[in-house]
């Protein structure tokens, strides 16, 4: 199998989602995406800075090429290229496991099986009374044991969605689910380290657990200070793509949980990483994926497969009001939640095809030998 050569790369996309097909000489194929959002722009640098290294290169190297492109592209680090190459590592990992028959999870050396999701919600345009009505309706309906939901305002700088809404939606999401619904929050770079550790301080008195990016994810000092003041977790790391980053922030405990975004990151193989890095100091890590396209697939396969999975699994409850681009994407939906659970099948590679209709609708490119 080492000698089969990757022939063809294709993109299909659109302006939030673009999806990439890798096909090799004998014609097996696999499926990955890159990271949402400017994703027609990222689908171009696969074919311009990924593509030229990858064909005609065995379809079972995933590491020496996640290794290699990185150098190969040195002048271009950042976000950009890593989110083009989780398309390629996606892609390539699903095409190993059709080959195989096997799901990606157990080419990780886990198993399929079921996993805890937390109910996610998006919005910080909802009032707290709407809020806590909505998660306790999404629980009765869909049995989940855990929600998170938004504070601050993002990058807001200590400023509010508006005036009291931190203060407010915390006891009002608690009175409503009760005491036992594990509660978390996000703050998406809201706050201060000083108001941070203020904030951090009412959440423990309302038993949340979970504080997600406290302060501007880059400042790692910044957000070390609140997690050296609090008892919960503080949690981060979904926007940070470079493996040193990573290094200094477990190094220096920035955080007490990982979280890193498969697709933002660069995909399975780095992910993979930074999970054995964050295992080897005893952190637990709970990956961002904030949407119902591959991202969370990618990632329920990654928590069956790592020996330091959190406790959940993210779990968007956004329909397509707020994510439209999200729907129609796959022949048959991954995703089904059953009392608080999802599961992961043993169906080869990451068990999905994609929608012939979406695919028909959206912006093809292909590279080839």
């Amino acid at each position: 199998m080492s000698s089969v050569k990757i022939t063809r790369i294709e993109t299909f996309s659109r302006e939030y989602l673009a999806f990439v097909k890798v096909t090799t000489e004998d014609g097996a194929y696999g499926w990955g995406q890159v990271a949402p959002y400017n994703a027609d722009i990222t689908a171009r640098i696969v074919h311009r800075q990924i593509a030229p290294w990858v064909l005609g290169e065995p379809c079972t190297g995933i590491q020496t090429l996640v290794d290699l492109i990185p150098l190969r592209e040195h002048k271009f680090p950042g976000s950009y290229l890593r989110r083009a190459l989780a398309g390629l590592d996606t892609a390539l990992w699903d095409l190993g496991g059709r080959n195989q028959g096997k799901s990606v999870c157990e080419l990780l050396g886990g198993s399929p099986g079921k996993l805890r999701v937390y109910g996610s919600s998006m919005r910080r345009d909802i009032k707290p009374e709407a809020e806590a009505e909505r998660l306790c309706r999404l629980r009765q309906e869909f049995g989940y044991t855990a929600f998170k939901f938004r504070v601050g305002a993002e990058c807001g700088a200590d400023i509010d969605e508006w005036p009291g809404r931190t203060e407010a939606i915390v006891p009002a999401v608690r009175k409503g689910l009760g005491d036992d619904v594990a509660l978390l929050v996000d703050a998406n770079s809201g706050f201060s380290p000083a108001r941070a550790i203020e904030v951090g301080k009412m959440l423990e008195q309302y038993g949340v657990e979970h504080f997600e990016e406290p302060c501007p994810y880059w400042e790692l000092e910044q957000t070390q200070a609140v997690t050296q003041a609090l008892s919960l977790d503080v949690t981060g790391g979904e926007q940070d793509c470079e493996i040193p980053t990573w290094r200094r922030m477990i190094d220096m405990r920035a955080v007490d949980i990982v979280q890193p975004d498969v697709c933002y990151l660069g995909g399975m193989v780095r992910t993979m990483e930074v999970a054995h890095m964050a295992a080897a100091v005893g952190m637990p890590c709970t990956p961002h994926c904030a949407n119902l396209s591959m991202v969370t697939l990618f990632t329920m396969h990654l928590l069956r497969a790592i020996e330091n999975a959190g406790k959940y699994l993210e779990f968007s409850i956004e329909g397509p009001e707020y994510y439209p681009w999200q729907d129609g994407l796959f022949i048959e939906s991954p995703f089904s939640v059953d009392n608080g659970q999802v599961e992961v099948t043993d169906k080869p590679g990451w068990g999905v095809d994609i929608d012939p209709i979406w695919l028909e609708s959206s912006e093809h490119l292909m590279s080839e030998v």
